[in-house]
């Protein structure tokens, strides 16, 4: 069961926040009774109105983009930034599954698959991602242990385990390249467990999402996913359960 209002929204026919407006304005019915709760729960096989019109009925699409610095990761900005739905060419209402940091670059899947998204996204399953993460400063030995085993976050919650290897120390400019793969996604995550460590990040560039890299992808552009590729993130996903 899902609440009516994400019903409508993952329709593509509106907002969440628009389909809210329209349930308690006394527009949507389900099953033929008119629904003025909000988060009322609706079955996979109700039948939702809105205006006595059927909910439309979108084909779901799954994209790949490599997300370009000075987008944010959303569908919706109050402050009118671009978006990295901007760069997507559909009719359909797409939206980003987790996010990327508005200055850095990489992979971000886009979906109107909520199922699919929130499969992703929940917090119990750990979907590896990779990064390709440059810092000011020479990392020591000592803190790549520490990453690889956890860090504790300035909101005291102490990350999962984490692969990390150093892949270039560049000693004349006091800078170090490292990749990173984290098996998990809280807010800023890379920046904070290196700022843990009096690190400052320079540069990130998130370049594997599960089964799918950045392979001859130019920043800025996109394609869909494959079949396949889906079909294994679904299972990466639920085999990856802790």
């Amino acid at each position: 069961m899902e609440r009516l209002q994400k019903v409508i929204a993952a329709s593509g026919l509106t907002s969440r926040r628009k389909a809210e407006e329209l349930i308690t304005a006394g527009r949507v019915k389900v099953n033929g009774v008119t629904v003025t709760v909000l988060g009322t729960q609706v079955n996979k096989g109700d039948v939702v109105t809105v205006d006595d019109k059927p909910l439309p009925h979108e084909e779901l699409e799954y994209y790949l983009l490599n997300k370009p610095r000075k987008y944010v990761s959303t569908a919706n900005d109050e402050h009118d930034r671009k978006k990295v739905t901007d760069l997507i060419d559909t009719s359909v209402r797409v939206f980003p599954v987790g996010r990327l940091d508005y200055d850095s670059t990489g992979l971000i899947i886009l979906t109107n698959d909520g199922e699919f998204a929130n499969l992703l996204m929940h917090p119990r399953y750990h979907l590896p991602k990779m990064y390709h993460v440059t810092v000011k400063g020479l990392v020591e030995k000592a803190d790549v242990f520490k990453l690889a085993n956890g860090v504790v976050l300035d909101d005291g919650i102490k990350t999962l385990p984490a692969k990390v290897t150093i892949t270039n120390q560049d000693i004349p400019n006091g800078k170090t390249s490292l990749d990173i793969t984290i098996f998990e996604g809280r807010n800023r995550q890379i920046r904070r467990m290196m700022e843990a460590l009096g690190y400052e990040v320079t540069k990130l560039h998130r370049q594997q999402y599960g089964c799918v890299r950045d392979d001859q992808m130019p920043i800025g552009s996109y394609r869909r996913l494959k079949p396949h590729e889906i079909k294994t993130l679904r299972e990466m996903a639920l085999n990856g359960e802790k």
